[in-house]
């Protein structure tokens, strides 16, 4: 089996997840560390207006109970990105972790960028990390 390690500080989570998901349902263990880094484009409010509407549904006691975690913010973003209801993308979801920070097991060896993600190549700079998020929703974020 493949492995392949990513670091997703400053790539657009978008363009980001279509990558991820393609290698994974071809089979590849896919690590995305410093996922706290990685950002979605759009208006500051618009963006954090979806994020706690989601988060404000339902109630404490029955839910639904939305994702508040950095890391796994990100790994639900890229779910969507999957046929997570087939057994092909339920084993594809099983192969993809994401990390807040680097883990000791990954300190030594090279994590990869993708150029075609980076913000950089946005017009304009509206965009947020997914850091900020999960702060604004309730996340424990240092």
């Amino acid at each position: 089996m493949v492995k392949m390690i990513i670091d997703a500080t400053n790539l657009i989570v978008g363009r980001l997840g279509s990558v991820v998901a393609k290698k994974a349902l071809l089979g590849e263990k896919i690590d995305i560390v410093n996922s706290e880094n990685a950002v979605i484009s759009g208006r500051r409010t618009e963006i954090l207006a979806r994020f706690h509407k989601n988060v404000s549904r339902g109630t404490w006691a029955k839910g639904p109970h939305y994702i508040r975690s950095p890391a796994m913010l990100l790994k639900r973003l890229i779910r969507d990105m999957l046929p997570y209801k087939k057994p092909r993308g339920i084993d594809a979801y099983k192969r993809i972790m994401c990390w807040e920070g680097i883990p000791d097991e990954f300190k030594g060896k090279e994590a990869k960028t993708l150029k075609e993600a980076d913000c950089a190549k946005l017009p304009n700079p509206n965009y947020l990390s997914i850091k900020e998020i999960s702060k604004h929703i309730g996340g424990k974020v240092d």
